[in-house]
């Protein structure tokens, strides 16, 4: 075979390498968008639902909707007392993720990078906490804050939601600093760091990605929380957005429009804030996957 011919089979099996390599990436990312479809079809529906009446929302649920009218959205803030809500739960939410990220990298630095008794049992009780369901210490979290007098009060939620948010944090946060190598932190000791000053100007700002996929995930996990809130608030200066969609509810009927219109409210500016930051959350979560 002459060389001419062996550089057009090679040429050949490129491009049909080439080919084939589109060919699957074209399939790859069209099962992807109908799969995304597939999720996202809910968020679509309950946007368009929000502005139509509840006529026509019963009468064609699927169709769109004849006007895109926001009354419908300014009614629900303002019948719903929403802007009371979403004052309480930005304060509770903001709050509870500051008290997450501060407790998780300390502890985190502590589990990872300083040897002390007693570590991986304590250790070992942050990991149970991953598999304790919510329920399962209502009855005794209940009478403990009876006894302070924590109910309708914004620590009364503030607490139990950093409580339950550390678990994952501390797992989170110390996989990652398992994976930064010691020798980091025996240089900064050889320069006169101390643990408290090399945790704030060495350990802290290495941690921002993964801190950033755990404040995502508490976010999430505190703005749409519904079960503590309606136990332990029942001041209505107090409650926060999901207690309050309850009020577009009652024992015989359900305006659906306001409530479609409050539900889109309250969703919309967490899908933007994981937009914005889901970057963020895959470099965490991958972050220290490899040492």
């Amino acid at each position: 075979m002459t060389t001419a011919a062996i550089h057009r089979n090679e040429r050949k099996a490129a491009a049909s390498d080439r080919t084939q390599r589109l060919a699957s990436r074209i399939g790859y990312y069209a099962f992807m968008i109908v799969l995304s479809s597939l999720f996202f079809y809910p968020m679509i529906w309950l946007v368009l639902s929000s502005f139509r009446q509840n006529r026509e929302i019963f009468a064609s649920p699927f169709r769109l909707p004849s006007e895109i009218n926001l009354q419908n959205w300014a009614d629900a803030w303002q019948a719903g007392n929403m802007n009371t809500y979403a004052q309480n739960s930005v304060i509770v939410t903001a709050l509870t993720i500051i008290g997450i990220l501060l407790f998780a990298s300390m502890a985190a630095f502590a589990f990872s990078k300083l040897k002390f008794k007693g570590s991986k049992t304590l250790m070992l009780l942050f990991v149970f906490g991953l598999f304790m369901p919510l329920q399962s210490f209502i009855i005794a979290q209940s009478y403990i804050f009876d006894q302070l007098n924590l109910k309708d009060s914004y620590m009364g939620l503030i607490l139990p939601y950093i409580g339950v948010g550390l678990p994952l944090a501390i797992f989170l946060l110390k996989a990652y600093l398992d994976s930064v190598p010691r020798e980091l932190m025996e240089a900064a000791k050889i320069d006169g760091c101390g643990e408290a000053t090399l945790f704030a100007r060495v350990i802290f700002p290495l941690l921002i990605p993964s801190m950033a996929t755990v404040g995502i995930f508490s976010a999430l996990n505190t703005w749409n929380e519904l079960l503590l809130a309606m136990l332990y608030i029942q001041n209505d200066e107090l409650k926060t957005i999901p207690v309050g969609l309850l009020a577009f509810s009652s024992r015989y009927m359900t305006d659906y429009k306001l409530l479609f219109s409050a539900l889109a409210i309250i969703t919309i500016p967490m899908i933007i804030l994981y937009i914005f930051f889901h970057r963020y959350i895959v470099a965490g979560l991958t972050e220290g996957a490899l040492k």
